[in-house]
């Protein structure tokens, strides 16, 4: 996800020079949320992780 999320801001990026704004926004705000997305399941997991340790 984290891969998808970084595939995504390239795409924003790129469009962003070449002044395809709506492109850029839409990628720009995929990439956000798939972020986000990859955080909250690393820390669900992270969390998970440490209760079975104990």
């Amino acid at each position: 996800m984290l891969h998808w999320s970084l595939v995504f801001l390239v795409v924003a990026l790129i469009a962003g020079v070449l002044g395809l704004t709506g492109i850029a926004g839409m990628s720009a705000q995929i990439a956000w949320i798939l972020f986000v997305i990859f955080l909250i399941l690393w820390l669900v997991s992270f969390v998970m992780r440490g209760a079975r340790k104990l």
